[in-house]
């Protein structure tokens, strides 16, 4: 490391879970955000600021006026332009040794299949199930671990899904594909500002835990929060037998 990055990430190398060495993992790594809207903005600056090596953002939306009540990546600026632009800007003002690969596409199975293989981790910040499937599918298939988090009005959940342990489920374990749970989106629901703040940073964290591999993950255990009353409520989770996604890892 050089001086600067020393003195840059000197509170993260005074951590003596971290230090100099799970610094320099955080430098040689490169994680994977699915959505730079509400939960991928937290996710996104504080992978930067923490010095992740490659930061792949993929989201085909652009910044609008009411994106900017909760996306923090955004400015008032740049409404119009491509969320991944705008975010990698933002990283960019903060921590520019970072490379930041900017893709404005809605990844389908076969682009996220080469996505995923390329990356260490990948954090899931998207707003539908569909999405939300199709990355599990590929993290369960190339055995990376997944971050998954939600929210919407003052309802929030997230969890990891890291198959590469085969007691541990994965993201259709919990919600099988075929079953029939309503759509949701912030657009007629509406969600409370600070709430992606809350479930992206703690994404944030558990994606940096697992990059720098230090303390231990969510794996196992979905958490949810209901931000009215603030309370967290957890329940375990293991592999289910017959997933149609990860039982036959």
């Amino acid at each position: 490391m050089t001086d600067e990055q020393l003195l840059r990430y000197s509170r993260h190398i005074l951590l003596d879970e971290l230090g100099v060495e799970g610094q320099q993992r955080l430098l040689a790594s490169h994680a994977l955000v699915i959505g730079a809207g509400g939960l991928g903005s937290p996710v996104a600056l504080y992978l930067g600021t923490a010095g992740v090596g490659t930061i792949t953002l993929v989201d085909h939306d652009t910044v609008d006026l009411t994106n900017l009540q909760r996306q923090i990546a955004h400015k008032l600026s740049r409404v119009g332009q491509p969320k991944v632009t705008s975010a990698a800007k933002s990283i960019a003002a903060i921590n520019p040794e970072v490379k930041v690969v900017a893709l404005r596409e809605r990844a389908d199975a076969a682009r996220l299949a080469v996505l995923v293989a390329a990356a260490d981790v990948v954090i899931d910040c998207s707003d539908n199930f569909a999405t939300r499937h199709a990355v599990n599918a590929a993290c369960v298939a190339h055995g990376k671990p997944l971050v998954s988090g939600a929210a919407i009005g003052f309802d929030a959940q997230i969890s990891v899904y890291d198959t590469r342990d085969d007691a541990q489920p994965c993201y259709a374990c919990l919600f099988p594909p075929d079953a029939a749970f309503e759509e949701v989106r912030c657009a007629t629901m509406g969600v409370f500002a600070p709430l992606v703040g809350i479930i992206g940073s703690m994404q944030a964290a558990e994606a940096l835990k697992l990059l720098a591999g230090v303390g231990s993950s969510l794996a196992g255990r979905l958490q949810m929060l209901d931000a009215r009353s603030m309370e967290w409520t957890e329940i375990r989770i293991g592999r289910q037998p017959h997933c149609p996604v990860c039982s036959s890892r």
